[in-house]
């Protein structure tokens, strides 16, 4: 994967301590989720970030991530939640039971040229302009990188898809959430390779183990290139969202 960072300014064999970090990239936010934000180490987003979101069905993905983005356009981020899974009425069902106000930018694309066209369009307006921008795809399986004219969808599909939004959030500096489904045992679906493409995964999973935490859920980030993992942190689900139950730190053993 070829990733669009403007780096080709820099001469191979460069002493790295001539390297200057973009002062875009130094612009950390939190999204306002405590809980969240602890599971991600506390130290914020980074800019230019993408993440891969899984967890099984049930577990409050959605739930979460709406969450997270009304937070986000209260603290001054200006979120994009995109559904291609669930219809626009569905999401807007789910936002009046959860309580949410704000009220943040919404879209159903299911092509990922067209999505990201529409983004940059939408973040570079005189209201939007200069601000932290974060998109969330719901999901990354359903959507389409046009490889395809039938519009058939395969493996490889999410792989591309998610180099798309990949590429596109470090060239803009701009954070990008792909939600994916999971397999039975809890593991994201698709091939390793998604891991490997983003800075960020996290899971919410449903706890089956310990017994002090049975059926609750399980908040956890098994990957971050910028903040640590953090704490594990085990919440209720409720119909206005998640109440912290305890909270673990990571094991480094």
């Amino acid at each position: 994967m070829r990733l669009k960072v403007a780096t080709d300014s820099i001469p191979f064999g460069s002493d790295i301590n001539d390297v200057i970090v973009p002062e875009e990239m130094r612009k950390k936010w939190l999204t306002g989720i405590d809980y969240f934000d602890n599971a991600l180490g506390g130290q914020g987003m980074t800019p230019g970030a993408s993440m891969l979101f899984t967890g099984e069905p049930g577990s409050g993905k959605t739930t979460l991530m709406l969450l997270i983005a009304d937070s986000c356009s209260r603290h001054g981020v200006v979120p994009v939640f995109n559904t291609a899974e669930e219809s626009l009425y569905q999401v807007r069902a789910t936002v009046e039971r959860l309580g949410l106000k704000r009220g943040f930018a919404v879209g159903s694309e299911t092509c990922v040229e067209d999505l990201l066209k529409k983004c940059d369009k939408f973040r570079t307006n005189d209201k939007n302009k200069g601000k932290p921008f974060l998109l969330v795809v719901d999901s990354l399986q359903c959507m389409d990188d046009g490889h395809f004219t039938t519009g058939r969808i395969t493996c490889a599909t999410a792989e591309r898809s998610l180099e798309q939004m990949t590429s596109w959030g470090k060239e803009n500096y701009t954070n990008v959430i792909a939600m994916g489904q999971s397999t039975k045992s809890g593991q994201a679906a698709g091939s390793q390779k998604l891991r490997h493409m983003v800075d960020v995964v996290a899971q919410l999973g449903i706890e089956k183990k310990d017994k002090n935490f049975l059926g609750y859920r399980k908040l956890e980030v098994e990957k971050n290139r910028y903040g640590g993992q953090g704490r594990r942190q085990f919440l209720e689900m409720t119909s206005k969202g998640f109440i912290v139950i305890a909270a673990e730190e990571e094991d480094d053993g």
